[in-house]
């Protein structure tokens, strides 16, 4: 195989070995998530009573939860075993997506990979614990009592099912912002002082995620962009605690020094000084580099003139030669 810019003792591998490895994780991931199933549909009908049991604590009495369509009995347990099971296989999906692109990476950009698959899959379940046992009460008993009176409360169990894994997902993701914010700054794509800077815009931008990802109240709104905010801070806490220990931020507060709103006079009128000369010197080099375009055409015209004063003088001498041979010219006799 043919060496090139590869990680050490790597080489290139075919785009056929490429897909045999993507066949294999995907094989993989599919054998996981219908094992997972498999074990989970058995109790698919106890799983789901204990997933809504958040909102039957607050139907009215003699009134339970409905199934408007002929086959919900038996597909909203079937989805819900499907779901969860990619939901509790999302370790090992996460893994085999980390084996597929593990030969491409350098040895210090593996030692990232460990603590990121256990705290990203860490802060998911923490965020679908989070919306289960927080928000979930909060949205549904204040939901429950806004309903009009003469208005049964009567759900429908595939809709709740929609809205529990959308809720599921939503705050699994937001939880994922530490992640997202310490990979930003460990790669030195953000600095820690850029992202305190960004607060008030990722304050907005949470609470414009949790309006659009959760129902419209007020309630899940702030449950979801509060800590979506609080997760952000602890982000760059945790990145600059990281930088510190690694020394990585002594070169960023030297160049920060550099440019503070309030400069001393001395450095400001140095660096004023050094910008002047380096301009200066710019510049005459440039000067001397540059084509004098005045004085070639000065020599151009001098050129013409002379070749011009040539001609009249050849064309004079040519006509005087002329006269001179008419002048010597002898008279032919009269017959």
């Amino acid at each position: 195989m043919k060496q090139s810019a590869l990680p050490p003792n790597d080489q290139e591998m075919t785009l056929v070995q490429h897909l045999l490895e993507l066949r294999n994780a995907v094989t993989k991931s599919v054998i996981a998530i219908a094992v997972m199933f498999l074990i989970l549909f058995p109790f698919a009908n106890d799983i789901y009573t204990f997933i809504a049991e958040p909102l039957t604590r607050y139907l009215p009495d003699n009134t339970s939860m409905i199934a408007v369509g002929v086959a919900s009995p038996f597909l909203t347990p079937f989805k819900l075993s499907l779901v969860l099971a990619i939901y509790l296989a999302m370790p090992f999906l996460l893994y085999q997506l980390w084996s597929f692109i593990a030969p491409a990476l350098y040895s210090h950009e593996k030692q990232l990979i460990g603590p990121v698959l256990f705290f990203s899959s860490f802060l998911f379940y923490a965020g679908g614990a989070f919306s289960y046992f927080v928000v979930f009460p909060l949205v549904f008993g204040f939901l429950s009592q806004t309903a009009p009176d003469g208005v049964t409360i009567a759900t429908d169990i595939a809709l709740y099912l929609d809205f529990v894994i959308k809720m599921f997902f939503a705050f699994g993701l937001a939880f994922e912002v530490p992640v997202i914010t310490v990979l930003l700054i460990l790669t030195g794509m953000v600095k820690p002082k850029t992202m305190s800077h960004a607060r008030p815009y990722v304050i907005v931008a949470a609470f414009v995620l949790g309006m659009l990802l959760t129902p419209p109240d007020i309630i899940s709104q702030t449950l979801l962009a509060v800590p979506v905010w609080l997760l952000y801070e602890l982000g760059i806490i945790i990145g600059t605690f990281i930088l510190k220990r690694k020394g990585l931020d002594k070169e960023e507060d030297e160049t920060n020094d550099n440019y503070e709103h309030e400069p001393s006079s001395k450095s400001y009128q140095g660096s004023a000084q050094k910008f002047d000369r380096g301009f200066a010197e710019q510049n005459s080099k440039s000067t001397e580099d540059d084509f004098d375009f005045d004085s070639e055409f000065d020599k151009i015209e001098r050129e013409m003139a002379a070749l011009r004063d040539q001609s009249n003088a050849s064309k004079s001498n040519d006509s005087k030669g002329k006269s001179n041979d008419d002048q010597q010219e002898p008279k032919r006799p009269n017959t």
